[in-house]
């Protein structure tokens, strides 16, 4: 099983079939299940933070990396990065 850490670059297969460089940004556990929060290699390198796309993804008990399937799950992890991350600036 691969570690998912914070800075890690990871490849994911985007929805047309192909290879994404992906860079985690930081883990959460929320009730049980661990999220990653990533962005595209490519927009970390190429843009300032506050205009990089983030995506969250599931981790799996494997190590695999899966999509939220619901609009009420993503909203739960979005919001409990965002404190997260609020919680660090200060």
């Amino acid at each position: 099983m691969e570690q998912i850490e914070t800075g890690k670059v990871l490849q994911i297969e985007d929805e047309n079939g192909g290879i994404q460089d992906v860079e985690v940004l930081g883990t959460i556990n929320i009730t049980g299940t661990e999220y990653a929060a990533v962005s595209l290699v490519e927009d970390i390198q190429e843009v300032s933070n506050e205009d990089i796309d983030v995506f969250f993804l599931k981790v799996g008990r494997d190590g695999n990396l899966t999509s939220i399937e619901s609009d009420e799950e993503f909203e739960k992890v979005s919001a409990a990065f965002d404190e997260v991350m609020a919680d660090q600036e200060d």
